[in-house]
């Protein structure tokens, strides 16, 4: 049943806030912010949208992402203006996924909801824009929790993606509950990539906490991560331009045995 309180069609928007500045929040996502009645979300992402009158803020766990997702189907199909938010963009490792897997098995009438994903900044493209562009060729990301997949697949993917010699990112490296798994992605990196590849640390970037660290595998230890810690790992090709504080960092966009390889001056 619809509340005629908020008129007879409401919809959802599931949207990113980015990775903390509010400069970074798309005007798209503003524009929904501004016209919603509900906002679901992570209790850090909910207080990060100002309360105003005619707006009700739900606040979850961490790790009720299924529960938040249908309440937020609910709470739509009732007739009400809901976002949904996520840090950085909604589609990576984010309520986007979530939201389509309680739609997949809920009710039918919630297939004719209107809803959509509206895209924000990434962390992973914020931090590779403070330090230039190490992502600037193929590159891949990976979750380092083993929260909802085993260790064993976490392994795997570093294993193929080291291999296939991809620039890679990294989220959610390293978790009071489960400090070893980055001790071990080190090794990993370690033994596929060896120890000169250069590693970047971006924790809490674009918030006035950001730290920037460069430094390479061989000198970088599991403590430098934290879960407000975005990790980049270059691949063979990635560069670095030496310069007063941190490094530019830079993937070039051709790889060897191509045409137009340009002539690189920069650092290994």
């Amino acid at each position: 049943m619809r509340d005629p309180e908020w008129g007879k069609e409401g919809w959802l928007k599931v949207v990113g806030l980015g990775p903390g500045d509010a400069a970074l929040i798309t005007p798209e996502v503003s524009a929904a912010l501004s016209e919603a009645t509900d906002v679901v979300g992570y209790v850090p992402y909910v207080e990060r949208v100002a309360p105003r009158p005619g707006l009700t803020r739900h606040g979850s766990d961490n790790r009720e992402e299924l529960r938040r997702a249908e309440q937020a189907l609910r709470l739509a199909a009732e007739g009400r203006r809901v976002v949904v938010v996520s840090s950085g963009d909604p589609g990576v490792f984010a309520m986007a996924a979530a939201l389509f897997e309680a739609l997949e098995v809920g009710g039918p009438e919630w297939r004719e909801l209107d809803i959509q994903v509206l895209p924000g900044i990434s962390a992973m493209l914020a931090a590779s824009a403070r330090l230039g562009a190490p992502l600037g060729h193929d590159f891949c990301c990976i979750n380092l929790s083993d929260n909802l997949k085993p260790w064993g697949l976490v392994e795997r993917r570093l294993r193929l993606a080291a291999e296939a010699d991809f620039a890679m990112a990294f989220y959610n490296p390293r978790s009071r509950a489960r400090p070893e798994g980055f001790v071990r992605t080190l090794e990993v990196l370690r033994e596929a990539c060896g120890p000169g590849r250069p590693i970047m640390f971006a924790r809490a970037v674009s918030t006035p906490e950001e730290q920037l660290t460069v430094t390479t595998l061989g000198e970088a230890t599991a403590e430098m991560a934290d879960m407000r810690t975005l990790v980049m790992v270059g691949s063979s090709q990635t560069r670095l331009i030496r310069r007063e504080g941190v490094p530019w960092i830079y993937t070039p966009r051709s790889a060897p045995g191509s045409d137009s390889r340009p002539d690189a001056g920069a650092e290994p």
